[in-house]
């Protein structure tokens, strides 16, 4: 079936962001055919975008999905004290309905709040049936999400490239399924020694996968490098207090970034980088990381973005100071990039999948919507979000998702999160 998108207020965001006022969005298979004003109908369903902002799905770059029903347990923690409640005290405490209930929960959290794409770095490996209810929690519920393994442990003795194998082997048989795609999560060597990550990223490769690690502080990059690691499949998540050797390695490498700028402030982690990572011309996306400590939707990680990278500019004159245009760029087509996939999604061209979102601009917060780019990044909201489209599929319409199991989906969830928070204490 195909989609027209009438009188919208489009933001596109390729090669740069414009806003298109009275223009249309023909979607036909599942994928973006034109924009333009006055495209004809021709027996497509129209849906009436005037007064509405048209933009690309937001693209997360960094989220762990199963700490969906973990929600805020951990809103005053440090990043000491969040490894050593969530990963230390409840992690081990999941059963793999615990996982499928989080999975589900976390990415239709993500679709409500106009994120059409998750990147998920899945370390609830506990074992071989909490990975298979991850991913089947993931594809039950509708959004484009890249499930990035990580194996079940950080030290060497834990990494079980069999069991990696058999899961990519059974989920990902031909390495593309639907929505759902496979990554590669790598704990070292940051965690772990520098032989144990040779063969992840061996194995990472030989199977095509990209990788992304968690990496902070001054070593990371350099010791990667020192053993020929780094390449343009490599996604860097946080990158606080990397020296500007490292940014310059990365940059040279071709490899990308994802900065989680709420959870990176909140926890300690250090200043954003984000400023620092654009200077060096490192494609960076955004990430909600967990809503263990913050909240899950683009919005607020924006501003989070926006204000951080601006404030250490002027004060400390480091990185480049963005604009509204630039930050919109990180929560879309650049997100895109970071992960590789901004062939296929991250802007509103056509040939790409009609991965969109519409806001309703005659809601208080955004009316009147003087500059629909601004709007987005520095007032915007959850509740303006009025309908978002997956691969052409509506999955939210009228302010309200469109699934008839979200009762159950929630119920699951709480329950989930119920017997899983005495471990907490």
């Amino acid at each position: 079936m195909s989609l027209l998108i009438r009188n919208g207020i489009v933001i596109n965001t390729e090669p740069d962001v414009r806003v298109h006022r009275g223009t249309d969005v023909l979607i036909t298979g599942g994928a973006i055919a034109a924009v333009g004003p006055d495209l004809p109908a021709d027996g497509a369903e129209v849906i009436d975008a005037t007064g509405q902002i048209v933009l690309p799905g937001f693209v997360d770059t960094h989220r762990h999905v199963w700490q969906s029903v973990l929600r805020s347990v951990s809103a005053d923690a440090t990043l000491g004290d969040y490894l050593a409640i969530v990963l230390g005290r409840l992690a081990p405490a999941f059963r793999p309905e615990d996982v499928y209930a989080a999975n589900l929960w976390g990415a239709i959290e993500a679709l409500n709040a106009g994120i059409t794409t998750v990147y998920d770095w899945s370390h609830i490996q506990l074992t071989p049936a909490h990975t298979d209810a991850a991913v089947e929690g993931l594809r039950d519920s509708g959004a484009r999400v890249v499930f990035a393994y990580a194996h079940p442990g950080t030290d060497d003795a834990s990494r079980d490239q069999a069991e990696a194998r058999r899961v990519f082997a059974r989920h990902f048989p031909s390495g593309d399924s639907g929505l759902v795609t496979p990554a590669f999560a790598a704990w070292g060597p940051v965690y772990g020694s520098v032989e144990a990550a040779v063969a992840d990223w061996r194995l990472a490769r030989e199977l095509g996968l990209r990788i992304s690690l968690h990496a902070t502080g001054e070593e990371p990059v350099e010791r990667l490098h020192a053993v020929g690691l780094l390449g343009p499949d490599v996604m860097f998540v946080h990158a606080n207090g990397f020296t500007d050797r490292s940014m310059k390695m990365v940059a040279d490498s071709g490899g990308s970034a994802s900065v989680a700028p709420a959870v990176e402030s909140q926890m300690g982690h250090g200043s954003p980088e984000t400023g620092r990572l654009r200077g060096f011309g490192i494609p960076t996306g955004l990430g909600v990381d967990t809503v263990a400590a913050v909240p899950g939707d683009m919005f607020g990680v924006m501003r989070a973005a926006l204000a951080a990278a601006r404030l250490r500019h002027f004060e400390d004159g480091v990185g480049t100071r963005p604009t509204a245009a630039d930050i919109l760029r990180m929560a879309t087509i650049e997100g895109a990039a970071a992960l590789g996939m901004d062939d296929r999604i991250g802007s509103l061209c056509p040939g790409k999948r009609a991965d969109l979102v519409m806001l309703d601009t005659d809601l208080p917060n955004l009316a009147p919507a003087h500059d629909p780019i601004g709007a987005v990044v520095t007032a915007a909201d959850v509740s303006d979000v009025d309908t978002v489209i997956v691969g052409g599929e509506v999955v939210k319409r009228g302010g309200r998702l469109v699934r008839a199991d979200l009762p159950r989906a929630l119920d699951l969830a709480r329950r989930s999160g119920e017997r899983l928070l005495p471990a907490a204490v």
